[in-house]
């Protein structure tokens, strides 16, 4: 039986999925599975395809695992990863056959309203990454974000209905879920989205984000490190293209080196990192990225590192760059 279950940190972007399922067939994505049922489903029903499963909660993943092992399923392969990012990272252009989005949290309250998965963004970056014909489904038992999915999609140029409504509120044809017979049960109208990608091009480009080098700084300080961490302050950092901050600062007892706490957020991720300053002799410090939590060294990491250099100029008037590999402006 396969390794159902993916390390979402260690895949390229894209990701290779021939490689991965170990064969070329049409790739179908259900996003956010929960407890799989639907997933093994569709995985049965397509045996010729590759079917991904994309869920953020580990404990559903392995539920998932369990079930699809006990079923025998050899074509699914399940990813630990936020839906928005999911798609944007691990999907080339054209790669998902079709996308089946199950009951996504309705975030209820309207201050939550933005927190929905599905918008006009949303379906923009699925328009980038579906091809022409795929299907796109989606079922929902909560009303208010059912208004809102209808809306959205009529107003998307980019899909259309494959039924004579925008949606049904009945769907024989597919197996009823676990939380579905729940809400049925409940008395809830369910409402089943079953559109279609259509021919026209994508407006909106979600280019892959590239990886770069791993990210250094040689600096001149006349400081030690014990004065750096001193006059540490929590610190918020922006630039054009990323924005984070560097939280808190700590020391190794056993190196010259102090780790820095620090959230680093661009489209369409935020990665917790820790970012080094090493002392080395003749007065130079090291600056870098650690590998703890396996990080990608995207552009926003190299913005990270670039400010972390910006203050520590702030500190002394003698803190110069000496070198830099840094594929993005320093900070003044």
């Amino acid at each position: 039986m396969p390794d159902y279950l993916l390390e979402s940190k260690c895949l390229p972007w894209p990701a290779d999925w021939t490689t991965i399922f170990g064969r070329e067939a049409p790739l179908y994505l259900e996003i956010g599975f929960g407890n799989g049922q639907f997933l093994r489903d569709l995985a049965a029903r397509h045996p010729a395809g590759n079917i991904v499963g994309l869920e953020i909660s580990l404990p559903a993943q392995r539920r998932a695992a369990r079930r699809l092992q006990r079923a025998g399923l050899t074509n699914v392969r399940l990813l630990n990863a936020d839906a928005l990012f999911g798609v944007w990272v691990f999907f080339a252009p054209g790669s998902p056959a079709g996308v089946f989005i199950n009951f996504p949290d309705p975030w209820p309250k309207p201050a939550h309203h933005h927190r929905r998965l599905i918008n006009p963004r949303f379906l923009d970056l699925l328009a980038d990454r579906l091809p022409a014909g795929a299907p796109l489904e989606i079922a929902t038992d909560h009303a208010g974000y059912a208004a809102q999915i209808e809306a959205c999609l009529l107003a998307t140029p980019h899909f259309h209905s494959r039924l004579p409504a925008p949606f049904v509120t009945e769907d024989p044809q597919r197996i009823r879920t676990k939380y579905e017979q729940i809400a049925l049960a409940a008395g809830r109208t369910c409402h089943y989205f079953k559109w279609q990608r259509n021919s026209r091009p994508a407006g909106t480009p979600f280019p892959i984000p590239p990886e770069y080098p791993m990210p250094h700084i040689v600096m001149y300080s006349p400081l030690p490190l014990a004065e750096v961490a001193a006059q540490f302050v929590p610190l918020a950092w922006s630039s054009a293209a990323a924005s984070g901050r560097f939280v808190d600062v700590y020391a190794s007892h056993r190196a010259e080196v102090l780790l820095v706490d620090t959230y680093v957020s661009e489209e369409p991720m935020t990665q917790r990192i820790a970012l080094t300053i090493g002392q080395r002799p003749d007065n130079e410090l090291i600056l870098g990225l650690h590998e703890l939590g396996f990080p990608r060294p995207t552009a926003g990491v190299h913005h990270a590192l670039s400010a972390l250099a910006g203050w520590l100029q702030t500190l002394h008037p003698a803190m110069v760059i000496r070198h830099s590999n840094l594929q993005v402006n320093h900070a003044a």
